[in-house]
């Protein structure tokens, strides 16, 4: 334990944890032998990190959060698999996040930047990129991978094995069963595709031309009655430009179908 971390004398830190500088953690807040945690990382109380899990910088965890337990696979048998959380995310009150298996990667992953907010549950094996927002009460099935700046929101409910593409948006309430392409909006149960996030895209400066063709490549995958593959080839024949060869990767990337 680095010597500037402030561990409250009512926590509980296992010999071998590494904690990192400046490092808070609060009362009554339990941190497992194999954790580490990063520099500048505050944990709030009654938190309990376990298991193989690894934790970045400037990390904030809210009270009664569970993170690195055991996965909820009942083919898990007590293999060290792990959790690697990256720098800067907030995760609130009663969020669960486990640990991988190791019929995957070993491995469930959570990037940079990302808010997630009160009860959100993160399923074994799951990914999760950078500066994403997901909201009250979604759950995460196993496997799930969630590209960045992605908005999922509260009470959404995600199949396994789904991928949801890079700046992709959902609705509140919404039950994703298939992948959901890059830019995509979604809401429902089933959910449905309902156009792409423009909004968003105008907040991060895109120009009204490239809005223009990434519009375009929505009615070609949704409004003219193509097989995905046969949309691919439109899309591929268009000019190259980086947010529809991002488009195009999270259209071929799909095993379980797209959300329409």
């Amino acid at each position: 334990m680095h010597p500037t971390a402030n561990v409250h004398p009512q926590a509980i830190v296992e010999p071998g944890a590494r904690i990192g500088e400046r490092v808070e953690i609060g009362p009554w807040t339990f941190i497992g032998a194999d954790v580490e945690i990063g520099a500048d990382t505050r944990v709030h109380s009654h938190v309990v990190i376990n298991g193989k899990t690894t934790i970045g910088r400037e990390n904030r965890i809210y009270q009664f959060a569970s993170v690195g337990e055991e996965n909820q696979d009942k083919k898990y048998a007590g293999e060290p698999t792990r959790l690697v959380i990256g720098d800067n995310n907030i995760i609130r009150e009663g969020c669960t996040i486990h640990r991988g298996t190791v019929q995957d990667n070993w491995l469930t992953a959570i990037g940079n930047n990302n808010l997630l907010m009160a009860y959100v549950h993160v399923a074994h094996d799951c990914v999760i990129g950078d500066n994403c927002v997901i909201a009250n009460n979604v759950a995460l099935a196993g496997h799930v991978i969630v590209g960045n700046s992605v908005i999922i929101g509260g009470y959404t409910t995600v199949h396994q094995f789904c991928q949801i593409g890079n700046y992709s948006m959902s609705a509140a309430n919404t039950a994703l069963f298939k992948d959901v392409p890059a830019f995509v909006m979604t809401s429902g149960n089933p959910a449905a595709a309902h156009g792409m996030n423009f909004e968003g895209m105008r907040r991060r400066g895109y120009s009204q031309e490239l809005i223009g063709k990434l519009r375009q490549c929505y009615k070609i995958i949704y409004r003219q009655g193509l097989r995905t593959t046969e949309a691919i080839e439109r899309l591929e024949a268009m000019e190259p430009v980086p947010e529809i060869l991002l488009l195009i990767d999270s259209l071929k990337a799909s095993t379980r179908g797209i959300t329409r």
